[in-house]
């Protein structure tokens, strides 16, 4: 998968503020300052289309950015900044809760801190989306903070709250610009999928007109 245009479309806080849907969604969602913004930079190498900030809790409203015209990424507001006030935090994840709840085709990017353990934000997160059915896959940030050693002996812990074999997430650092491949591979797998099942479908319908027709 090649990224040859992203572009910033628009800011959104309630589901008819979207733009028209594509093809399909990509959206990331994690703890604030997890790398949501710096991950979105590197897998479309454009240092300025997400903007990045040291200070957690900035991503207020669903951001969209519109990939090769086709479809687009989404930049979800963070959550678990104890310093934001309770009415903000409050409507940072209602606008959160009604994208995930719309019926945009999409699939979720959960990001992980690998340094950190899964925090009960990020576990209620996980449930939600498997228990909605939402396709999702979880990216684990930061991996440049720590060595081969100590992945390993984190992953132990991480795995003492999900279960999950290694080639069933990713692993990424926006520092060393590693990762990124892996999640624009699955990025086209999933669009040719999506492209294939609507081919299947036109062709359903037109083969159920035809038979109709001969019937009568």
């Amino acid at each position: 998968m090649k990224i040859n245009i992203a572009s910033y479309v628009l800011s959104a806080a309630r589901p008819d503020q979207y733009p028209i849907e594509h093809t399909i969604d990509f959206a990331f969602v994690g703890r604030s300052n997890v790398g949501k913004s710096s991950l979105i930079n590197a897998i479309t190498n454009h240092n300025k289309l997400c903007k990045t900030s040291k200070t957690p809790g900035r991503t207020q409203l669903v951001n969209f950015f519109e990939i090769n015209k086709q479809f687009y990424f989404v930049d979800l507001p963070g959550y678990g900044y104890a310093k934001v006030p309770k009415e903000m935090k409050k409507e940072w994840g209602k606008s959160m809760e009604r994208y995930l709840m719309d019926e945009r085709y999409k699939v979720i990017f959960v990001l992980l801190d690998i340094r950190r353990i899964p925090s009960e934000e990020d576990m209620m997160i996980l449930k939600w989306c498997a228990h909605y059915k939402i396709s999702f896959k979880i990216v684990f940030t930061k991996c440049d903070k720590l060595s081969g050693n100590e992945k390993f002996r984190q992953m132990k812990e991480i795995r003492t709250r999900i279960l999950f074999d290694n080639e069933d997430v990713f692993f990424h650092s926006s520092l060393k610009k590693t990762g990124g491949e892996a999640i624009l591979e699955f990025v086209g797998e999933s669009i040719t999928e999506v492209l294939e099942k609507e081919s299947e479908a036109v062709g359903s319908v037109e083969l159920g007109a035809i038979h109709d027709k001969r019937v009568e």
